[in-house]
C-alpha cells in the first residue's frame, strides 16, 4: 500500500511539473509584452543559476574542469533553443508553440542515432511521420507558407533534442545536479551577452513583468526540475513520459484561456496528431501491451 502511494504521489507531482512547464508559455508570452526576449531569458536562467547553487553548494564545489566542458556544451544548446524558442513565441501563439516544442521528442531517437549508432524503431519513425503531418496541420496557412514563430519553434525543438542527446551522454559520467547548474550559468551568460549586443537594456518593468519572470526561473525551472527528479525515482518511465507530454496540452489550454487565442479546428487536429506522436515516440504504447497482458491473465 506504501508503494502505491509512493508511485500516486509521484504521478501526481510529475502532473504538476506538466502544468507548471505548460503554464510557461503562458507566462512568456505574457512577459514578453513589456521585457526583450535575450534580458528576459538573463533573468530567467540567472535567478535559477542562483537558487540551485545555493540548494546544493556542497555539490557544486566538487566541480572538475570536465564537469565545466561538459556544462559548457549543453548549455549553449539550452541557450539556442530558449533562444529560438522565446524570440519566435513573438511571431506565433503560446499554443501552437507548446505543441511544436513537444516535437523535440521524436526528434530525439534520430540525433541519438547519429551520437550512439543505434537506428530508431518502428515507433520512432512512425512518429516521425505523425509528426510531420500534424505540423503542417499546425504551422502551414492556406498559401502553404510556415510564418516565422512556427519556424523559430521548430528551430527550438532541434536544439532541444540536441540537449536531451548531450545530457544523456555527458550524464554517464558526470553528477546531473551539477551539469544542470553549469548549464544554467551558461545560458544566463550567453543570454546577458546576446541581450547586450542586440537589446535595449529596459528601463521599468511592470509588476506583472517581474512576477512572470519570476514564475518563470522560480517555478518553471528551478522547481519543476527538483520535483521530476525526485518524482520519477518512484514511478515508471513510461509514466513519467506521458505525464510529462501533456505538458504540450496544458499549454495550449491555458493560453485559450487566459490570452483568449484563436485556435481552429485544423489546428486542433494538428495538436492531436502531434500529441499521438509525441506518446509513440516516448511510449511506444507499453502501457497498452501490459494492460492487454494482465487482461489476459
Amino acid at each position: 500500500m506504501l508503494e502505491k502511494n509512493k508511485n500516486l504521489y509521484a504521478d501526481l507531482s510529475l502532473l504538476l511539473v506538466a502544468l507548471i512547464w505548460g503554464s510557461g508559455f503562458v507566462a512568456t508570452k505574457h512577459a514578453l509584452n513589456t521585457i526583450t526576449p535575450y534580458y528576459m531569458m538573463t533573468f530567467r536562467f540567472t535567478i535559477a543559476f542562483l537558487l540551485m547553487s545555493m540548494v546544493f553548494y556542497k555539490r557544486l564545489k566538487a566541480c572538475t574542469f570536465q564537469d565545466l566542458k561538459a556544462g559548457a556544451i549543453i548549455g549553449l544548446f539550452l541557450f539556442v533553443a530558449f533562444a529560438a524558442q522565446t524570440v519566435g513565441l513573438q511571431y506565433t501563439t503560446a499554443g501552437k508553440q507548446a505543441f511544436l516544442t513537444g516535437t523535440n521528442v521524436v526528434i530525439v531517437p534520430f540525433l541519438f542515432w547519429m551520437v550512439k549508432q543505434t537506428r530508431p524503431d518502428k515507433y520512432n519513425m512512425t512518429a516521425a511521420f505523425l509528426c510531420f503531418c500534424g505540423i503542417g496541420l499546425l504551422t502551414l496557412s492556406e498559401s502553404l507558407s510556415i510564418n516565422l514563430g512556427d519556424f523559430l519553434t521548430l528551430i527550438c525543438a532541434f536544439f532541444f533534442a540536441c540537449h536531451i542527446v548531450s545530457i544523456g551522454y555527458f550524464a554517464e559520467h558526470h553528477d546531473p545536479i551539477v551539469l544542470t547548474i553549469i548549464q544554467l550559468g551558461v545560458s544566463a551568460v550567453l543570454s546577458f551577452a546576446a541581450s547586450l549586443i542586440l537589446e535595449t537594456a529596459p528601463q521599468n518593468l511592470p509588476v506583472d513583468a517581474i512576477l512572470s519572470v519570476l514564475y518563470l526561473g522560480v517555478f518553471s525551472t528551478l522547481l519543476a526540475f527538483m520535483i521530476q527528479n525526485v518524482a520519477q525515482k518512484y514511478t515508471t518511465p513510461t509514466h513519467a513520459a506521458i505525464i510529462l507530454s501533456l505538458e504540450s496540452v496544458f499549454g495550449s489550454i491555458l493560453s485559450t484561456i487566459l490570452l483568449k487565442e484563436l485556435f481552429t479546428m485544423k489546428m486542433f487536429w494538428g495538436c492531436v496528431i502531434i500529441f499521438i506522436a509525441i506518446l509513440t515516440a516516448e511510449t511506444k504504447w507499453a502501457f497498452l501491451r501490459k494492460k492487454k497482458l494482465y487482461n489476459e491473465q
